[in-house]
């Protein structure tokens, strides 16, 4: 059952980031303290003011107990469930119910990871993501997971649709494209179609330029009831429309590796809106490989299946062309610290209140979000929307 009732009924009022790109010595965790305060500074609000939150990280089961011992605080509302990089998505719906009910005032949303940087290596944390979420299916062969298992969701989009890597790398430029008007982005050198077709193959079809970022960086927002909201000192940011979908954990039990579970938490979130694909003015997408866009782009309803690689054709998707998607430059350019899904819900924000300078969508006025964890495993859609879109 879809509530309704919940459609505007808590606004996002505050977002803050930190350690993009390399932390410089800071711990993911001292990086995390660094956003959440300056979401709930931008907010207007003080740290006493949080009593509710909700955090997940790749490598700690038990994450949220000493990230709230570091922000000093004592919330009557804790989530701390992992869906991969959906999570800070998903978070959404748990948050809003804890606000509505009055279980709460004040939910804070964050994340920290110094995956670039950290003296940790990535065989460790790899190591310990087996640990955590063993997959005793595929992981006898050796995959190299997560690429190898979008490399053969790309292989059979191409095969069963006629998509092909000029289409994949129309969806990395354009994401380059975005991330040159963005002074955050990590990586803002030109880039052109010819140049990903030519960089190295990393799981065939996928080359490097089809594949996200390795960065530190750690985002944060903070979630009142919408009254409240209005009284603060940031333009409230409303959720519309919030849905989160598993369908399956390995990419071998996905009945078709061309359609994920986006077509649920979509058709729930925009049923819960009110609104239609039609209606959105920017998108952001998780956007780990080249792929992914153009999957989301057609369950959302955006395009019909098998056409996202025609819709992402002629710069469709950068800057001037037919709809915005991924406006920081997503985590193919912009930043990608292990899981990606809260910097999509800062960058929203960020659009609806119009403070994104040169990258900035001229009145926008409604955002779809959507999160994606694991290999295709999870997704969450939220929409957003300024108050003329209530």
């Amino acid at each position: 059952m879809i509530n309704k009732k919940l459609r505007g009924a808590v606004a996002i009022a505050g977002v803050g980031q930190a350690g993009l790109g390399q932390a410089h010595g800071y711990t993911e965790m001292e990086i995390l303290v660094q956003a959440a305060q300056r979401a709930v500074a931008d907010a207007g609000l003080t740290m006493q003011d949080i009593d509710g939150i909700a955090t997940a990280s790749v490598t700690a089961t038990m994450w949220a107990m000493p990230v709230i011992e570091h922000l000093g605080i004592k919330p009557t509302f804790i989530d701390s469930t992992m869906l991969g990089g959906s999570s800070f998505v998903a978070h959404l719906m748990p948050a809003l119910q804890a606000l509505e009910s009055g279980q709460c005032n004040a939910v804070l949303v964050c994340y920290g990871s110094t995956q670039r940087t950290s003296t940790i290596g990535r065989a460790e944390i790899a190591n310990a993501r087996r640990k955590l979420d063993p997959q005793p299916y595929e992981a006898p062969y050796n995959p190299l997971n997560p690429l190898s298992s979008y490399a053969l969701v790309a292989a059979r989009h191409m095969h069963q649709y006629g998509t092909r890597r000029e289409h994949l790398a129309e969806v990395a430029v354009a994401a380059r494209r975005w991330a040159q008007m963005n002074p955050e982005a990590t990586q803002r050198d030109p880039l052109t179609i010819e140049e990903v077709l030519s960089s190295r193959m990393v799981s065939d079809p996928l080359s490097v330029r089809d594949c996200c970022l390795v960065t530190d960086g750690a985002g944060a927002y903070v979630l009142v009831r919408a009254d409240r909201a209005k009284d603060l000192k940031q333009k409230p940011v409303y959720v519309l429309g919030s849905s989160t979908a598993v369908w399956n954990r390995q990419i071998s039990s996905m009945a078709d590796l061309t359609v994920t579970a986006a077509q649920q938490s979509g058709r729930i979130a925009f049923e819960m809106a009110g609104l239609t694909p039609k209606d959105i003015d920017v998108v952001e997408l998780y956007d780990a490989f080249t792929i992914n866009t153009i999957l989301f782009l057609e369950d959302l309803g955006f395009c019909k299946k098998g056409e996202g690689g025609d819709f992402v054709s002629n710069g469709g998707i950068a800057p001037g062309g037919r709809l915005p998607v991924n406006t920081n430059g997503g985590g193919l350019s912009c930043i990608h610290p292990g899981m990606y899904g809260i910097f999509i819900m800062i960058e929203a924000v960020r659009q609806l209140r119009d403070s994104c300078g040169e990258r900035q969508i001229p009145n926008a006025h409604t955002a779809v979000v959507h999160g994606n964890g694991g290999t295709l495993s999870s997704q969450s859609t939220a929409i957003l929307g300024t108050q003329a879109s209530l």
